[in-house]
C-alpha cells in the first residue's frame, strides 16, 4: 500500500516548553526526508508525534489512506528481560501487536454481546491488519535474514537469544533484521546508524533507497544522510524555526549556510541604517536645542521679539525631527539571528606515560564460542590507531584486554607506567544507574568544587534540570556529552573512543573531530562513522576480522 503522512502546523514539546512550532511537512511515497537539528531540538519527539504516540501541543497528524501502516523504530534498542530476539522482531515489526489485536478480535467473534460494535467487522479489520504486518510468515523469513546478518541459523532456532545477552553490535544488527522484515508503509526511524557496521550501513541505505513508502528518519551519520535523504527538515532550536529543504543533505549545507549568510547580512544592513537615522534625529534635536538658545542670546532685550525667534526655530527643528523619527518608524524591523549554543571542548592532557603504553603477546580471549587471538601487539606513546571491523569481530574485547579490563586466558598483556586512561565506551557505562548526573561526576572529579562542576556540565549543554536528574533519565546523547565533559576534567594521554558519535549531534561531532586534532596523546579510535574515519588522523590501521587483528 502506499501513503502519505500529513503534519499541519504542528507544535511538539512538553507542558512547560515548546520545541518547536508552526511545523508543516507531507511525506509523500519515495520521500526520505532526514531531520537535523542540535540535541534538545525535540527530533524524536516529532517523530514520536508523527508516529500518533504523543499527542501535539497544537496542529495535527494525519495519514491517507486511514489504515496505513505506520512504524516507528525508536533510538534505543530497548531490551526488556526474558525478551528473546524473536519476540523483540515480532514486537519491533509490531507483528506481536496485531497478532494480540486478532486474538482478542476472535475472542470476541467466539462470545458475542461483550462488545457492541459488530464482531465480524472488528475480526475482519484485526485480520486484514495482521496480514498487512507480515505476522503470517515471519517465522518463516526470519531465519534467512538473521543468517544473512551474520547469526548461525544452527545456533539460534527457536531464536531463543536472550537480547540481553548480545553486545550492542549484535543487538543492532538484530534492530535491522526487524527493520528488513517489517512491512510498514510508512517508516519512521531514529538513529538507525547507531552500532551499525559497514555491511550494516550498505543494507541500512538500499533498505532505505527501496522503499515504496514514505521515510522520516533522524540521524547524525553525516554520510549515511548525504547518500539516503531527498529532502531535509531542521528545527532550528536557536531561532525557533523549522524550515524544510528540498534536495539532499549537501545540498541543504550549502542551501542553509547561504541562508544564514544573508540574515545576518539583512539585519547588519537594518542596523546600520536603523544607527545612521538615530543618530541624525539625535543630532537635530541637540541643533533645535541650541537654535533656541542662541536664537534668545542674539535676539535683542524684547520678550515679544525672543518669543517668536525662539518659536520659530524650535518648530523648524521639532518638524526635522518627527521627519526623522518617522522615517525610522518605517524602517522595516529585522530581527537579529540568535546565536546558536556552541560546544566547545578540548581534551584534558595528563603527563606523558611511558614509552610503550600497552603490549599484548601471544594473548587469547575465550568468550563461550568466540575466540580472539593470538594477539600480538604495542602501542607506543603518542601513536593514534584506527580500529575498524564488523560487529561482533571483537573490538570492544581488545579494547579491554589492551586497558587492561579483561586479563587473557593465554599469553601476556602489560600496561605501561604513568598511563592516564580517558575512555567514551560503548555503553556510554560511567553514565548509567540512578544516581544523580551531579553525584556521579563529582565522584570521578573529587577535587573539584560543585560550583566548578555545574559550570563545566553547563558548557556541554547540561544545565541545572539536567545535573539533578537520575544519570539513567538522561538521553543517549547527554550521557555522551557528560562523558566528553569528563575527558576535559581530567587529564589523559591515552584516549580510547568506541563509537563515539553514536547519540551526538552534528556540531558535536564536528567539534570532537577538532579537539581529536589538538589532542597529542596515544588514541584508539573505534568507528564506523564513514567521514570521521576520513576526517581524524591516524597513524596506524588494525582490522579486527575472524578473532585476528590485521594492520593494513
Amino acid at each position: 500500500m502506499t501513503a502519505t503522512l500529513v503534519a499541519k502546523n504542528v507544535a511538539g514539546g512538553f507542558a512547560h516548553r515548546t520545541l518547536f512550532e508552526a511545523l508543516d511537512l507531507t511525506v509523500a511515497p519515495g520521500d526520505v526526508v532526514g531531520v537535523v537539528g542540535a540535541n534538545g531540538a525535540g527530533k524524536s519527539t516529532l517523530l514520536r508525534i508523527l508516529a500518533g504516540d504523543l499527542e501535539p501541543l497544537e496542529g495535527s497528524v494525519s495519514v491517507a489512506p486511514a489504515d496505513a501502516f505506520v512504524g516507528w523504530l525508536p533510538q534505543e534498542h530497548e531490551r526488556i528481560p526474558g525478551e528473546t530476539v524473536a519476540d523483540y522482531i515480532a514486537r519491533r515489526t509490531g507483528c506481536a501487536a496485531a497478532t494480540r489485536s486478532m486474538e482478542e478480535a476472535a475472542e470476541a467473534l467466539a462470545n458475542p454481546g461483550v462488545t457492541q460494535d459488530d464482531p465480524s467487522d472488528i475480526y475482519a479489520a484485526a485480520l486484514d491488519h495482521w496480514l498487512a504486518t507480515g505476522a503470517a510468515d515471519l517465522d518463516e523469513r526470519l531465519p534467512a535474514v538473521l543468517a544473512d546478518l551474520g547469526f548461525d541459523p544452527d545456533a539460534v532456532p527457536p531464536y531463543s537469544t536472550p537480547m540481553t545477552a548480545l553486545s550492542g553490535g549484535q543487538a543492532a544488527r538484530v534492530g535491522l533484521a526487524a527493520l528488513l522484515l517489517s512491512r510498514f508503509d510508512i517508516v519512521l526511524l531514529d538513529e538507525p546508524t547507531n552500532d551499525l557496521d559497514l555491511d550494516g550501513l550498505t543494507r541500512l541505505e538500499r533498505f532505505v533507497r527501496d522503499l515504496r513508502g514514505g521515510v522520516v528518519l533522524v540521524s547524525h551519520d553525516r554520510e549515511f544522510l548525504a547518500r539516503s535523504v531527498t529532502h531535509v527538515l531542521e528545527l532550528d532550536l536557536a531561532q525557533n524555526t523549522t524550515t524544510v529543504f528540498g534536495g539532499g543533505y549537501d545540498s541543504y549545507l550549502e542551501e542553509r549556510e547561504v541562508a544564514r549568510r544573508h540574515r545576518r547580512e539583512q539585519y547588519e544592513e537594518f542596523a546600520e541604517k536603523k544607527a545612521d537615522l538615530v543618530a541624525r534625529a539625535r543630532v537635530q534635536r541637540e541643533w533645535s536645542s541650541h537654535g533656541v538658545r542662541n536664537a534668545i542670546r542674539k535676539a535683542p532685550d524684547n520678550d515679544k521679539i525672543r518669543r517668536r525667534a525662539a518659536t520659530e526655530s524650535s518648530e523648524k527643528q521639532a518638524q526635522k525631527v518627527r521627519q526623522m523619527e518617522s522615517r525610522i518608524a518605517r524602517l522595516e524591523e529585522v530581527e537579529e539571528p540568535r546565536k546558536e549554543w556552541t560546544l566547545q571542548f578540548t581534551i584534558g592532557a595528563a603527563p606523558r606515560s611511558s614509552a610503550v603504553v600497552a603490549t599484548l603477546d601471544n594473548a587469547v580471549v575465550r568468550q563461550g564460542d568466540f575466540v580472539l587471538g593470538p594477539v600480538s601487539l604495542q602501542v607506543n606513546a603518542g601513536e593514534r590507531i584506527g580500529i575498524t571491523g564488523s560487529n561482533g569481530a571483537g573490538k570492544s574485547t581488545l579494547l579491554r584486554l589492551l586497558l587492561g579490563r579483561r586479563p587473557p586466558d593465554e599469553g601476556r598483556a602489560s600496561l605501561g607506567a604513568n598511563v592516564a586512561i580517558g575512555e567514551i565506551d560503548q555503553a556510554r557505562s560511567e553514565f548509567t544507574g540512578p544516581g544523580r548526573l551531579l553525584d556521579r561526576f563529582e565522584e570521578r572529579v573529587p577535587t573539584w568544587p560543585t560550583a566548578d562542576v555545574r559550570t563545566l556540565l553547563a558548557k556541554f549543554g547540561l544545565r541545572a534540570d539536567h545535573v539533578e536528574r537520575a544519570v539513567d533519565d538522561l538521553s543517549p546523547g547527554e550521557r555522551t556529552r557528560a562523558g566528553m565533559a569528563l575527558l576535559q576534567a581530567r587529564g589523559t594521554n591515552v584516549l580510547v573512543l568506541d563509537e563515539p558519535t553514536n547519540h551526538l549531534d552534528l556540531p558535536a561531532i564536528e567539534q570532537l573531530e577538532q579537539a581529536l586534532d589538538r589532542y597529542e596523546g596515544a588514541l584508539l579510535l573505534v568507528t564506523h562513522d564513514r567521514r570521521m574515519v576520513r576526517n581524524v588522523r591516524v597513524d596506524r590501521s588494525w582490522r579486527v576480522h575472524g578473532g585476528r587483528v590485521v594492520e593494513e
